[in-house]
């Protein structure tokens, strides 16, 4: 028998084991915040939004199967595609959206609906690995390798704006320039273009009233408890109440409509006051171990010439770790509030599917690093080996 038959792992356990902890977690923390909410704003359909959440998650696991069939170098073929596809569709979003809160961002289809913001998350990675590839040499001694990438998120960045979607366009030029920095961009020319883009969004933060307003929430929420600052510190409570060991699970107050759609952007806070700082500390550090296995699978790649495989892992591994701290961070107050969800965990059907493909991505990544171990003699050596 050869070697690849042979093989008694085909996939990382850990990144398995952990996602899989993640979405458990969500799936509870769901069930728990949104069962009131459900039952006092949707005439007693208690379950509505755990139904939902579940038949996401199944739609997402198809997804996930769909996407660990295909190579990883079919990403690097139709990434500009699909960039530009992200780019058609923030356009027709803008004009044909459903508007939620003040926010359009969203396509009906039927009784779901398509966040393009959490599809061009995607995108952006997938097109910038391959960028990161073509431009090697042009971004590691000229400038203008670093400056075009920044254009083209320069126009992603004014389209989710104008929905708006402040929060999506941190992440995204967040995760943009860590991997331009890994691609080899110049440390000045990183630290500069990281400032100046720094500014950029200081300055559009506070270009609107209600960006204004939420900054200075963020300093004093207690200033307006009742108002501008009640999400906050209805949240800040939460945090509060838990303590150390939580008040159980099922437990919380701020849930029962005190903390508004808790089941959503905030979710982390319910999650805190019934898990207290254990549970807050464990679901960190799942996403600390997200984020080292993500980077350990493009290292390996980065090891078997693999540059597209190890880019798309580095990016797809920055990206949602950043959100969720950011998220964690608005939740505890250490971060102005802004609409984003926490992977794996908050209620939101176009995130799950999202984030699904993308850790479908990573396991191909790593099982293609594997195959290629196991068939090429000693380049097992050269990798470092796999657990």
């Amino acid at each position: 028998m050869n070697k690849v038959t042979n093989s008694p792992l085909w996939y990382d356990k850990v990144m398995v084991v952990t996602v899989l902890t993640l979405v458990a977690i969500g799936m509870i923390m769901v069930t728990s915040s949104s069962l009131y909410f459900a039952e006092n704003s949707l005439n007693g359909k208690t379950d509505y939004f755990v139904i939902r959440h579940f038949i996401y998650l199944l739609i997402s696991l198809v997804c996930v199967c769909v996407v660990l069939t295909q190579p990883v170098s079919r990403w690097q073929k139709y990434g500009p595609y699909l960039l530009v596809l992200g780019l058609i569709l923030l356009v027709f979003v803008l004009f044909a959206g459903r508007t939620v809160n003040g926010s359009r961002r969203w396509f009906a289809i039927g009784p779901l609906t398509f966040q393009v913001s959490e599809a061009i998350k995607l995108f952006v990675v997938v097109y910038l690995a391959g960028y990161l590839v073509r431009r090697t040499d042009e971004l590691q001694t000229q400038i203008t390798g670093f400056v075009k990438p920044l254009l083209v998120l320069a126009i992603i960045t004014g389209l989710l704006l104008l929905e708006p979607d402040f929060g999506a366009s941190v992440v995204i030029l967040a995760t943009s320039l860590a991997m331009l920095f890994l691609g080899g961009a110049r440390l000045w020319q990183f630290i500069g273009l990281s400032l100046a883009v720094g500014g950029i969004l200081a300055l559009i933060a506070v270009s609107q009233p209600y960006r204004l307003e939420r900054l200075m929430t963020f300093l004093n929420p207690w200033a307006d408890p009742f108002g501008s600052g009640y999400q906050l510190t209805q949240s800040l409570i939460a945090f509060g109440r838990g303590g150390i060991w939580g008040q159980g699970l099922g437990n919380s107050l701020q849930k029962l409509s005190y903390l508004p759609e808790a089941h959503t952007d905030f979710i982390f806070a319910v999650l805190a006051e019934e898990l207290g700082l254990l549970g807050v500390a464990f679901v960190l550090g799942l996403f600390f171990v997200f984020f080292f296995r993500s980077m350990k699978i493009g290292r390996a790649a980065l090891l078997l010439e693999k540059p597209y495989a190890a880019y798309l892992a580095y990016g797809i591994g920055f990206w949602l770790t950043f959100q969720a701290l950011i998220n964690m961070g608005v939740t505890s107050g250490a971060l102005p509030t802004k609409g984003l969800t926490l992977p794996f965990i908050s209620y939101g059907g176009n995130s799950l599917i999202a984030c699904g493909m993308a850790v479908a991505i990573l396991l191909r990544i790593d099982y293609e690093n594997r195959l290629q171990e196991n068939t090429q003699p000693g380049v097992r050596k050269k990798a470092g080996g796999k657990k």
